[in-house]
């Protein structure tokens, strides 16, 4: 992949319109024919079972809510499936805004291992093999070409590819949950983090995902048969994860104090949320990504904040700044005369660098920062703090709250 034009972000659209013309020729398959064939993987470019919709609904160029409302009008209860999946981003989400140290964790685990790398040949050797694709597992060395070549995998291979890094290589999950994230065009810090320690047997403690080589030759046609696989897995030894804790606070926006507009990739449409509308908005802005790495998921972002900027300027009617680092936030504010900056609830993952470096400007300048909550994950995050199943029998109750009308019928909740 060399950058945004290629077929990476045309097959997994990032900007807002390219995402909602990929919506629609999505809805009609979002009900029982998604429930049937979800899980098939035909192989790469074929992904036309799935919704191909991850790359955007990450960067919030397209809402759950867009997503959901024609999905929910032409389906109902058969778009269960459907639905299901949208919510477990929310429920990653969620789950580790309530325990951010289980990124930090990982993070000082990268640190350890990057050292360690230094010093462990054999090691060094099993990661360098993986990530050249050159394992000997037919399977795994067909993924790790189309994660390379295209930024995406199924999400049922993702599994798999998890599976066979940590049990049948060896190799440490938060290696390969970086080499996952860095190339995929959806990286999502949450849901790649999280996934990846669901497969290690860490998130539900103790009940790993051991990929099988029969299912996997059965759900790819017969393009696959691996050989090798681990029949047991070892589990890593790692301390249970903290407690939930409340999110962190965050100053809500004043409405009626002069702003300028942060848009980065945890939320590209802000002129569509109805909270945002009074504000008054003297400038928009963006981070210039250009310097980042060539990675999938950096690549995307360009495009899509790149989308974003232009749409909100145009909505607000003001003007547009790019500008190199986030410390730089501060000098612009004061130069356009905001009060203060608003941008949305910045996630836990990288985007946290960028926002300490804004705040500390800002708090020299005397300028507020505020975040905004969508109002769909101030509903839901409560209920994302244990396991999945806890958030999913509240799925009724929270589409109903973001105003969606088509409900299960009563007594059938989703399955």
């Amino acid at each position: 992949m060399t950058d945004p034009s290629r077929a990476d972000v045309a097959d997994h659209p990032v900007t807002r319109d390219a995402a909602l013309a990929r919506l629609n020729a999505f809805v009609p398959l979002a009900g029982a024919a998604y429930a049937k064939g979800r899980n098939a993987d035909h192989g790469t470019g074929q992904h036309d079972s799935v919704s191909r919709l991850s790359a955007a609904l990450r960067r919030r160029s397209v809402t759950e809510i867009d997503v959901l409302t024609p999905v929910l009008a032409q389906h109902g209860h058969d778009a269960a499936a459907f639905v299901n999946e949208v919510f477990w981003r929310t429920y990653f989400k969620g789950w580790l805004e309530a325990r951010p140290d289980t990124w930090h964790a990982m993070l000082r685990a990268l640190a350890a291992l990057d050292s360690q790398l230094l010093r462990d040949d054999a090691l060094a050797k099993r990661h360098a093999a993986a990530l050249c694709g050159q394992t000997g597992i037919d399977c795994f060395d067909h993924w790790m070409g189309e994660l390379e070549q295209t930024g995406y995998l199924h999400n049922w291979a993702r599994m798999q590819f998890a599976s066979i890094w940590i049990f049948t290589l060896g190799l440490p999950w938060e290696l390969g949950a970086r080499a996952m994230f860095v190339r995929l065009i959806d990286a999502d810090p949450a849901s790649n983090t999280l996934s990846w320690r669901w497969v290690a047997g860490l998130h539900t403690r103790g009940k790993a995902y051991l990929a099988d080589a029969a299912l996997i030759a059965q759900v790819t046609g017969g393009r696959f048969a691996p050989v090798g696989l681990a029949t047991k897995a070892a589990i890593p030894d790692e301390p249970l994860p903290p407690a939930a804790i409340p999110p962190r606070d965050v100053v809500e926006p004043a409405p009626d104090a002069p702003t300028l507009l942060w848009i980065t990739p945890d939320d590209c449409a802000l002129e569509t949320e109805p909270a945002l509308a009074s504000l008054m908005v003297r400038a928009v802005v963006i981070v210039d990504a250009s310097g980042d790495p060539a990675g999938g998921g950096a690549r995307a972002d360009r495009a899509a904040l790149d989308d974003a900027l232009a749409r909100a300027a145009g909505h607000w009617n003001v003007a547009a700044f790019r500008i190199p680092d986030a410390g730089a936030i501060a000098a612009l504010a004061q130069e356009i005369g905001a009060a203060q900056v608003v941008t949305s609830r910045v996630a836990v993952g990288p985007g946290l660098d960028a926002l300490d470096r804004a705040r500390t400007a800002l708090d020299a300048a005397g300028i507020g920062l505020a975040e905004h909550l969508r109002a769909w994950d101030a509903a839901a995050w409560p209920h994302a703090t244990r396991g999945y199943y806890a958030l999913r029998k509240t799925i009724p109750q929270l589409l109903g709250v973001a105003g969606l009308s088509v409900l299960p019928p009563p007594g059938e909740p989703l399955p």
